[in-house]
Parts: structure tokens; sequence; C-alpha cells
């Protein structure tokens, strides 16, 4: 079964950065295109940030673009999710997952156990 592994989530005050970190035991991560997604209480899971295998590509839903960024490490099998100037509505669990870049739908249905972002304002 493959593992996720996602850390770095906390407890911050607004205009705050925060970087998470997700490790996955795909065999195939270096040829995998991966996402960031999101789920605040009450609500759906919610697509962030996507990265293609190599790194080159990166793709944000518009509510985050410009404040956070995605990277990759693939010798590491991590991927990352730079997130500054933190706001209140950022607030949710945050989990990866393996995608397909082109309609960032998620290719595994296993998922880990997510880490906590909480922003106050």
């Amino acid at each position: 079964q493959v593992h996720l592994v996602e850390s770095g989530g906390g407890v911050v005050q607004a205009g705050d950065s925060l970087r998470l970190s997700c490790t996955t035991s795909r065999r195939t991560f270096g040829f995998d295109s991966m996402g960031w997604f999101r789920q605040a209480p009450g609500k759906e899971r919610e697509f962030v940030a996507a990265i293609s295998w190599s790194g080159s590509s990166t793709y944000y839903t518009e509510s985050v673009k410009g404040r956070f960024t995605i990277s990759r490490d693939n010798a590491k099998n991590t991927v990352y999710l730079q997130m500054n100037s933190l706001k209140p509505e950022d607030t949710a669990i945050y989990y990866c997952n393996a995608i397909d870049y082109g309609d960032r739908r998620v290719i595994d249905d296993n998922w880990g156990q997510g880490t906590q972002v909480t922003v106050s304002s």
C-alpha cells in the first residue's frame, strides 16, 4: 500500500508563512504529477496546487496564486508547499496525492492523514 505522509502544519497568525512537506512511498513518484488539496471544516476537499513530474510546470487555484509555491525533490520522494501571506480562509487540513496534471484528477484513492493548518486573524 502506498503511504503518503504530510507534515509541517501548525497554528499561525494571518500574514505568517508555513512550509508543508509530503513524502510518499510511491515507486513511480519521479514520473507522477502531484497535487496539494485541502479540506476546511464542513466543506469538501478542494484542489490547491499541482506540479508536473519534472517540476517544470505548476498550476494553482486562483485563491492562492502569488502566495503559495509548490515544488518537489524527486530524489527524496517529497513534494512541498510553501505558503506565504496566510489568511484565515486558508485554515484546513492539507493533503497531497498523485494526480493527472491535465485535469488535476486524483489517480490514487489512498490518502494520508493530512496536516492541519490553522490561521488566526
